[in-house]
């Protein structure tokens, strides 16, 4: 049997079939990967949402709401929670793009006057061992029942009263100014979220 000739159509024909064949099989892979996806960063705010909030009786993610808020790329999100229609309070994502290794985001949950009920690390690249301790409950303690409008969440480096991470001061600034994005808007649109149940 003579051996096929390699020329330059056979190669291009063999390597457009294997990018197509390739691309397809991407696809196909993509399609069944979202839903599982979507479902699983649900389950995420859901777990967060109960972590972060006082106990509510209503559905936070249904009554969702999107605040524009300037110097921030996207609109942010708010979670209010109701007890017996009784505003109990609200998760805001809080994020800041200035940790270490980029991208930090938060939902703090608000009691009706503005104090912290609780942080959930929602996403974080920061450096494991030294960064990734924002996530530690010793760290995140310091926030908890603290009210922004007397409490300064800056590091105590910077004057404010937040022990930085140790190898981690550029973190815990991010983390802080997170925390106090989520806190201004909240006072800011407390009126407006209060009123907002679905």
């Amino acid at each position: 049997m003579k051996k096929k000739e390699s020329t330059l159509i056979n190669m291009v024909a063999a390597m457009l079939l294997i990018t197509l064949i390739a691309g397809f099989s991407l696809g196909f892979v993509n399609e069944l990967t979202l839903e599982p996806i979507a479902k699983s960063k649900l389950d995420q705010k859901v777990n967060a949402l109960k972590l972060v909030l006082p106990v509510f009786d209503n559905n936070p993610v249904a009554a969702m709401i999107l605040l524009k808020v300037e110097n921030v790329k996207d609109s942010v999100e708010v979670y209010p929670a109701f007890l017996n229609d009784a505003f109990v309070g609200a998760a805001v994502i809080g994020t800041s793009e200035k940790g270490f290794s980029g991208l930090i985001k938060l939902m703090i949950g608000f009691k009706p006057d503005g104090t912290i009920q609780n942080i959930a690390v929602l996403e974080q690249k920061e450096t494991p061992g030294l960064g990734t301790k924002i996530k530690d409950a010793a760290f995140i303690n310091q926030y908890r029942d603290k009210n922004l409008a007397i409490f300064n969440a800056k590091v105590k480096k910077d004057g404010g009263e937040i022990d930085g991470l140790t190898g981690a001061t550029i973190t815990t600034r991010a983390f802080s100014e997170a925390t106090q994005m989520a806190y201004d808007e909240f006072i800011k649109d407390t009126a407006f979220i209060s009123k907002s149940k679905n």
